[in-house]
Order: structure tokens, then sequence, then C-alpha cells
């Protein structure tokens, strides 16, 4: 195959080229989202690359604080009922695509979860939001979560910069 070819289907596989459906080769895909403004454009991304039948599984992870977490419970629960409820308006979106979809909530760290999750629901695609890990809008170690996540992946990901992620200029 001739290299600008291959670099076609890429790009179109990647939501680039503007045809719907076209090169969409994924089935199976984790999105994880953290309900953010911007989780709407990952989430529109995976859709964009997603096969007609696919399954979409959206995951939210609460963030473990201490590993003490018995005086915790109440709070995680809290914020777990909160995130699902959030999570719903995004399983909405994927169903109203016409795609099948699941969603979960659990409580851990970000990218152990995260990579359990792909392996659990056997996923060939994660799409993940591109954003810096520090508060202050720079990476601690120039590593964003999604980075992160994409060196220890069981599949292929996608990661998607968000406004959020890009600094200005």
């Amino acid at each position: 195959m001739a290299e600008g070819a291959r670099a076609e289907r890429i790009l179109v596989a990647a939501g680039g080229a503007g045809e719907e459906g076209r090169g969409a080769m994924f089935e199976r895909i984790l999105v994880p989202l953290d309900l953010s403004d911007e989780s709407l454009e990952v989430l529109e991304r995976a859709l964009a690359v997603a096969a007609g039948a696919a399954e979409v599984s959206l995951l939210h992870v609460v963030e473990r604080l201490a590993d003490d977490e018995a005086e915790l419970e109440v709070f995680y629960r809290r914020l777990s009922e909160r995130a699902r409820a959030g999570l719903d308006r995004f399983a909405a979106r994927v169903a109203a695509s016409g795609r099948r979809a699941h969603s979960e909530v659990v409580v851990g760290r970000r990218i152990e979860e995260i990579l359990a999750a792909a392996e659990r629901f056997g996923a060939d695609l994660l799409v993940v939001g591109s954003r810096p890990l520090a508060r202050d809008g720079s990476p601690r170690d120039g590593l964003t979560l999604g980075l992160r996540v994409a060196l220890q992946a069981p599949c292929a990901v996608l990661l998607v910069r968000t406004p959020r992620s890009v600094a200005p200029r």
C-alpha cells in the first residue's frame, strides 16, 4: 500500500476526513470521561471512529484520596452517585447515535482503573482526552494522563486534544 493511502486511512479512522462512517473500524471502545465540558468533544471523537454496531463503554473514575478509605466511604458513595448522573447524560448521547452504551463509575486510581477497565471490557480502542495533570495547567513531569494511559494500554489509543489542553500562545 502506498504511504499516502495509509496516511489517509489513518486520518479517516481518526475522524479527520469528514466522511461519516468511512474507515470506522473499532467495535469495542472505552471512553474514560472526567465529566467536564471537554468530555463531550472526547465522546464525539469516539463516536466518529466507531463502527456502526460498536459498543461504547463510558468510564468515570472517582479518584481515591487515601489508602484508608473507611471514614471516607460516605464521601465516595456521594461522589459516585453524582458521577453516575453525569455519566448518564453521555450514555444518552451514545444511544442517540445508534450504538450500544455501557457506563461504569469506579473509585480508585485513574490510570490503574482505566487500564483495568480496558482489559475487562476487551476494548480495541481507548479514546482519552489529553489534558495536563497539574491544576496550574502545566504537566508536572511533561506527561498528561492520556499519555500515561497510552504508554501502558493493552489496545490502540486515540488522544483527543481538548481546548483546555492547548496552552495559550
